[in-house]
């Protein structure tokens, strides 16, 4: 495949209409919310911060593979926010239509899928594969060292992060 191609079917993800319809409704659900939102800036990272751990590890997972489970991880938020849905569920749900869609099948899905699915597990995050990649880099995606609302976070101070990692 080359270069200029090789992110052709992480493209179809972010044309994809179903995809679109979801991403625009999570950010404006979360437009007045003053903690981590969860738009296509945080998909971005995660995908960039798991991407460069493959590298640095040699791990040889495929840049399409990952950007397309980040790109894909928290779909589901709306859902989440509308319905009650957690998010990891709706999801993998709505993943499940749009990868193949996009030209991913088999078992190379079946691993977005459960990346997508797992991306909140804390039985993943040692893994060295695709799932342990973004839960530790969904994990690593969060500036706390630099955000004006940290003292008001809710989240428990260990996983705060207070220096960049990666």
């Amino acid at each position: 495949m080359d270069k200029i191609n090789a992110m052709n079917r992480v493209n179809r993800i972010i044309r994809h209409p179903l995809w679109r319809t979801y991403v625009d409704e999570i950010e404006r659900l979360e437009g007045e919310r003053r903690f981590c939102r969860h738009g296509i800036d945080h998909l971005l990272h995660v995908a960039r911060l798991a991407y460069l751990e493959n590298l640095e590890n040699g791990m040889q997972i495929g840049k399409e593979q990952i950007y397309a489970a980040a790109l894909l991880h928290d779909i589901g938020r709306s859902l989440e926010y509308t319905e009650g849905i957690p998010h990891e569920e709706a999801g993998f749900s709505l993943s499940q239509a749009i990868l193949p869609q996009c030209g991913f099948g088999g078992g190379e899905a079946e691993e977005i899928l459960r990346a997508v699915r797992s991306h909140r597990n804390k039985n993943v995050a040692k893994e060295k594969n695709l799932s342990g990649l973004i839960y530790r880099a969904d994990k690593l995606s969060r500036n706390c060292f630099c955000c004006r609302w940290e003292k008001e976070c809710d989240w428990k101070e260990e996983k705060k992060n207070r220096e960049i990692r990666r």
